[in-house]
């Protein structure tokens, strides 16, 4: 029996999203592999970053216009369903968020979620469709209602098994606008001891545990795959008005990390990019250290930035400092006073058990 609890919006905010990642999103290179009905709304919308809109006087040859995933009315099957890859290698899911923002009378009424781990066969849509996978729940039936989120946790004791794939299944039929998936990220490590990783990379189970702020983009956002598209896709900082301002945020590395080279982006920053950075590890066994504590070392001193470009501090050059067979677990990035950053590698070597 799986036991799930519904939690609020904050808890979901503080427990879940600032420690897991979301590996079914579109940012991180999840897909949608295939899905039994988009008559109305694409599936494809569910693991849009975006939050979701509405445009009532919007239509198209099929109907109402939705943001989301919709399907055709009077189902005749048990449900709807769309199958999604991982976009990182796997991971232990620990909780959902549904969202039916502005399907209302056309909403989903019921959903549940199932996994598979499948990290080395490509599921096919003919697979799928002739039930060849072996499908495990992860969350029950559960309720939903109307233009709501609703946030779903598996109670401890639940996700030892690492999956690949997911699929949500909607009862019988209806409309569900966004669709989130988190987890603890199980990477492919590299077998060769000297290979060089990014370990804060989301696809390599790096997170980020806490901010001063993310008024215009989100701190998770410095770990994702590529260089982004825009601003609106890195971290930005309100701009401050107080002398002596900084903005930061703290990286929990995938694993512990002997650190060879970090890589500062602000790609897309042009106007608005930090006019300075400093860097800092530190090993912690603490879920989420203080910004404020005295044991972080200085790894990147005080740094000029640019607009729109690469900043890369090597150990081979000098401009990395404390790092030599020292072992970090987190890293910490300030920026000053404010701004910009698109992207934050920490490049280095996986360190001993």
């Amino acid at each position: 029996m799986i036991s799930v609890s519904s939690v609020t919006p904050d808890t979901f905010k503080s427990e879940i999203v600032s420690k897991y990642t979301d590996v079914i999103a579109k940012k991180v290179e999840g897909q949608v592999l295939s899905f039994s009905d988009e008559w109305f709304a694409d599936a494809s919308n569910l693991i849009e970053a975006k939050e979701p809109i509405r445009d009532a006087t919007r239509f198209t040859d099929k109907g109402a216009w939705y943001d989301g995933w919709e399907t055709r009315r009077h189902n005749t099957t048990e449900a709807d369903w769309v199958i999604f890859k991982f976009g990182v290698a796997s991971a232990k899911l620990i909780a959902a968020e549904i969202d039916t923002a502005y399907f209302n009378g056309n909403h989903a009424p019921h959903i549940s979620v199932e996994a598979a781990y499948l990290p080395n066969s490509p599921v096919t849509d003919e697979e799928i469709v002739n039930d060849e996978v072996s499908w495990e729940p992860v969350l029950p039936k559960l309720e939903c209602g109307p233009s709501a989120k609703f946030f779903f946790v598996r109670n401890q004791g639940t996700t030892a098994k690492p999956y690949t794939h997911a699929r949500l299944r909607m009862y019988p039929d209806g409309g569900i606008a966004r669709f989130r998936l988190y987890g603890t990220v199980i990477p492919v490590l590299p077998t060769d001891p000297q290979a060089l990783i990014d370990t804060a990379s989301v696809k390599n189970g790096g997170v980020a545990v806490d901010w001063s702020d993310q008024h215009f983009g989100t701190a998770g956002n410095l770990l994702l795959p590529g260089r982004g598209h825009d601003m609106s896709d890195g971290w930005e900082t309100k701009r401050s008005r107080t002398p002596g301002h900084v903005d930061w945020v703290i990286i929990k590395l995938g694993y512990p990390t002997k650190i060879d080279e970090v890589v500062v982006d602000t790609a897309h920053y042009k106007g608005n990019f930090p006019q300075k950075i400093v860097i800092k590890g530190l090993l912690s066994d603490e879920e989420k250290p203080s910004f404020e504590d005295d044991r972080w070392n200085t790894i990147v001193p005080e740094s000029k930035t640019g607009p729109h470009q690469l900043h890369f501090y090597k150990k081979s050059d000098g401009k990395l400092i404390n790092t030599n067979d020292i072992v970090y677990n987190f890293v910490s990035l300030t920026i000053i006073p404010d701004g910009g950053v698109k992207r934050l590698r920490v490049i280095g070597r996986k360190a001993d058990d």
